[in-house]
Order: structure tokens, then sequence, then C-alpha cells
């Protein structure tokens, strides 16, 4: 015997049924353990025994009398498995029966429909956690596997495509994802942010997407359909460039929050990955070279694509990955750990993780070389390679890069104090408090700074993905420029 939970006007029903006729009120089905578990059930033994009966006999009611009480069932189903039951003191209610019959029919039909809802709702976590796995599949370079997940939910993965990263109030989600389909004609790919609960994530064909930053109707329709919602856009870029797309539209919509129009795009700048892929691509894949080669002690432990996976979603989104790996956050603490323990690496500190962060961009695909790579990238030989990071960056692709990366911070727009402040949150690992005593600041006023200065950028800085990396590595390629000012 089960108790069936209730939930809605089930609920509501059966509570009303109890009140009016006075005894005990529910749902009941019978097994071959009913009688077994009856003893540990709130369900009265009477009732258990009738729905028995009910059931053994194939008859759509009956009346189970016992000591000083009755038992009155009708049959909810077909098969009687389920039925309605309401065990009375006697003398009963003289109306009950009539009352329970009336009922039963009405609760069959209540019933029914709150399983189709829990169906729906069961099959739209389940898309949903299944766009969920193609996007995590997307930003991790397996776009074979992506595509396939995609096609099967509908509809394809748009290539080339623009990303739009839509920030609006909480419970809000399901409803700009039904106006950002309508708008699109169903061939935006939506899928809801595992990480930040107020995020929805669209892949918009870059054929839909509007070609002027002043003037995107898509953005303009969703600021306007809804209260308190904010768009970044991203630039124009291929399929298997999704993760630059969504750092993109993740930039675009800290400089959005600020803006009247509530809708940014990604500003033209200097792309880091494409400065150092020339220089950097062979030293990635050298300092990646251990990750990818290792292999798990046992079985049940995380392999070289997953440990990959996990600390490319530590650096982007900190403590937040363990929403979009789903993992406990000591499971993420120990892979973490290992991945250091591989590497040789600190990634307690800035630099170490400015330096994996970049390594991991120029390697998208994994141990294979990039899409796009020169043939032979990889294998230019030791004397080709840069040993190290500090090799890459003294390119001059990359010196260039950081020049123009860090101009804003000077220009004529930037605030006073924007060059002290960002070299002061550098020093200590991008940490507010510790940067705000060494600017002698108060934390909110660091903050305050910081934010300004991601409108100056147009780069997010306090909330993940953040820039970060690239400023630390720009700072330190201008220093190996030996360009004047100091270190970070």
């Amino acid at each position: 015997m089960h108790r069936l939970a209730h939930s809605g006007g089930s609920a509501a029903l059966l509570k009303w049924l109890s009140a009016r006729l006075g005894g005990w009120t529910g749902v009941v089905a019978t097994d071959a353990a009913a009688e077994a578990e009856a003893a540990a059930s709130a369900v009265p033994e009477l009732a258990v025994r009738g729905a028995a009966e009910l059931r053994g006999r194939g008859v759509r009611s009956a009346v189970l009398h016992g000591e000083g009480s009755a038992a009155l069932l009708f049959a909810l189903d077909g098969d009687g498995g389920r039925a309605l039951a309401c065990v009375l003191d006697l003398p009963r209610h003289p109306g009950a029966p009539a009352l329970l019959a009336d009922s039963a029919a009405v609760l069959a039909l209540v019933l029914r429909a709150e399983e189709a809802e829990r169906r729906e709702q069961r099959a739209e976590l389940a898309e949903s956690r299944a766009r969920e796995a193609a996007l995590h599949l997307l930003m991790n370079g397996r776009l074979s596997t992506a595509r396939q997940i995609a096609e099967a939910l509908g509809p394809s993965l748009p290539d080339p495509l623009r990303m739009y990263v839509v920030e609006c109030r909480a419970g809000q989600r399901s409803e700009v994802a039904r106006i950002c389909r309508e708008l699109t004609g169903g061939r935006a790919w939506i899928v809801r942010c595992p990480v930040y609960v107020r995020h929805l994530i669209a892949l918009v064909p870059a054929g839909l997407a509007a070609r002027s930053a002043a003037h995107d109707p898509l953005s303009e329709a969703l600021v306007g359909a809804a209260r308190d919602l904010s768009v970044g856009v991203s630039g124009q870029l291929l399929l298997r460039e999704a993760p630059a797309a969504y750092t993109q539209a993740f930039h675009a919509l800290a400089v959005a929050r600020g803006r009247a129009g509530r809708h940014a795009r990604f500003g033209p700048g200097p792309e880091l990955e494409l400065a150092a892929h020339a220089a950097g691509t062979g030293w990635a894949e050298a300092l990646l070279a251990p990750l990818h080669g290792y292999e798990p002690r046992r079985p049940q432990d995380p392999g070289a694509q997953e440990l990959r996976a996990t600390a490319h979603a530590w650096l982007n989104f900190g403590p937040h990955a363990t929403r979009l790996l789903k993992i406990h956050r000591n499971t993420l603490a120990t892979r973490l750990r290992l991945v250091e323990s591989v590497l040789g690496r600190d990634l307690a500190r800035l630099p170490g993780q400015a330096e994996l962060s970049l390594a991991l961009r120029l390697t998208p695909g994994g141990p294979a070389v990039s899409p796009g790579a020169a043939p032979g990238a990889s294998a230019e030989g030791a004397a080709g390679v840069p040993g190290d990071l500090e090799g890459v960056l003294r390119h001059p692709d990359l010196s260039d890069w950081a020049r123009a990366h860090l101009a804003p911070l000077t220009g004529p727009d930037a605030p006073s104090g924007a060059r002290e402040t960002v070299r002061a949150w550098l020093r200590n690992d991008a940490h507010l408090v510790p940067a705000a005593a060494a600017l002698g600041i108060s934390v909110a006023g660091t903050r305050k700074r910081l934010t300004r200065i991601e409108a100056l950028l147009e780069r997010s800085l306090l909330q993940s993905p953040s820039a970060r990396h690239d400023l630390w590595l720009a700072h330190r390629a201008e220093e190996l420029a030996g360009s004047p000012g100091p270190a970070a």
C-alpha cells in the first residue's frame, strides 16, 4: 500500500471532504506488501483492507465495517489500483456515500491532471539538463557531440553566431525564452545558464542578429518586454569560438547594466587568443601535455578531459563552477589539487591562474591542435617554441596587444587613479579587501572604482568570468616590453 502524495486541487478536495464528513479521507493503492506496510503508515488499517477487498473482488465501490467504524471506498482507476477511501465513525454521515461517489469522479480527473503536469515538469527538467550538457560540451570544444544533442532537442546550433546573455529577474527566464524564440522565429538555440540563476543564454544565427551595435532589434525588444532586464551581445564568431563568444557577451552585459538602454554589444578591441596564437600555441600544448596525458589510477577517478573541464570551469566561475559541473565543492577542491600536482602550478595565486587560463584558451580542442591552427603549429621544435610564459609575452604581437588593452586606463575618459587601482587589485590576486588596504580606501570605495573601470574597459571585473587574467597578462607583457610603470 502506498499513500499517494497530494498537491494542489486533490489535496484541497480531500481536506474538504475530511472536514465535511468528519473522518479520515485519502487516496490509497494496494499491492502485495499492503498489509505489511499498513502498520507503518498513516492510513487506517480498515481503509487498507477495504482497498485490497475492492481490487480483489473487481468492483467499483465497497463498504467495509470494523469495530465502531466503516470504510467507504470508490475506485479511481479502471484497474482498481487506486481508491478514494473515507473511514467514518458509526453511525456514519447519511449523505456520505453519495458525496464520496460524486467526489471520486472529480478527484480522478484532478489526479490525472496533476500527474500530467508532473510529467510535463519532468520532461522540461530533462530538456533543460540536456541543453546544459550540450552547452558544457560546446564550451569544452566537444563540437560534434554538442551538435548531436542540439539536433535532437532543436533547433540546430547556429554557425556563425552571436551569443546573447540576458539577465532578468528571478522567475522570468521562461517568459524571456519564449519572447526570444518568437523574435527569432524559433532559430535561436536557448539554454538557461547553469551557473547564474538570473541568466539566459541564446545562440542566435548571425544573419538574424543586427549588424549595428547602436540598433539591435532583438536586444531592444527583450529590454522592452520585461523590467530590470539587461542584455550583453558578443561579436560575430564561429561556433567553435563559443567560449570566446560567451566571454564577450558576459563582458558586454557588465557594460549594459550601466546604460540607459540596458543592452550593449562587445566593443571592438584586441583579442588575446589571436595575439598569442603564433607565439603561444606550442608553449600551451607543452604546458598542458602532462594534463592531457594524465591517466587516473582507478576507473572511477576523473580523467584528463574531466580535469581539463574542471580547471576551465573554475577559472571562469570560481566556486560557482560546482553548479556547472554538478559536483560538490569538496570534489572541486580535490580535482583542483590534482590539476596543480599534475601541472606543477600554484593555482591559489593570480599569476598561476592567468597562465593556465591562457594555455587552455590556446588549445580549445584539448590535446589536438585547435581549429584554425596552422599545420605543424605544435611541432616547431624546441628552438621555435617559447620555454615559458615570459617568452610568449615578450613576442611583439603580445606587446602590441598589451598596450592596446591597457590604453583606456590612461586615456582621457579614465577616472582618477584607474591604473593604480587596477595594479593594487592585481597585486592582491584580485581580492577586494587587501586591495582596499593597499590603496588606503574602503572596500566599498574600491568596488566603486572597479565598477567604473568595468565601463571604461567594457569588461567584467568583479563578476566571473572576469577579465582579471587578461589584465594580469597585459601588465606583465608591458613590463617585459620595458614600458613605463611598475608591474602588477
